[in-house]
């Protein structure tokens, strides 16, 4: 899938936990920011600032968000909300999660 958009894209990659987590900074020209990425196969935690939107472009994962004892399975044209100043956990098993990170 591709999408033609007016945007700055960081062309340095954020590289997470070892590498399992890269991912690129896009600010549109609204000032709207957002991050394209890729989770390989593990289980991982992200603190929030903002609250964040993620959407599952392919793959699939499971979150935990902070003070939930339950995960929940989202796939490709899911979406799921952080709050800010949270964390959550993801789990990604098989094939990696691709992600498009909305923020604010």
């Amino acid at each position: 899938m591709t999408d033609s958009i007016a945007a700055t894209i960081n062309t340095r990659a954020n590289v997470y936990f070892d590498g399992k987590c890269v991912s690129h900074g896009i600010t549109l020209a609204d000032g709207t920011k957002k991050s394209v990425g890729v989770i390989l196969p593990a289980t991982l935690t992200f603190n929030t600032g903002a609250p964040e939107v993620m959407e599952t472009v392919a793959g699939s994962c499971s979150i935990k968000l902070a003070g939930s004892d339950s995960w929940q399975s989202y796939g490709p044209g899911e979406r799921f909300d952080v709050p800010g100043q949270s964390s959550f956990e993801i789990k990604v098993e098989g094939e990696p999660y691709h992600y498009i990170c909305h923020f604010g």
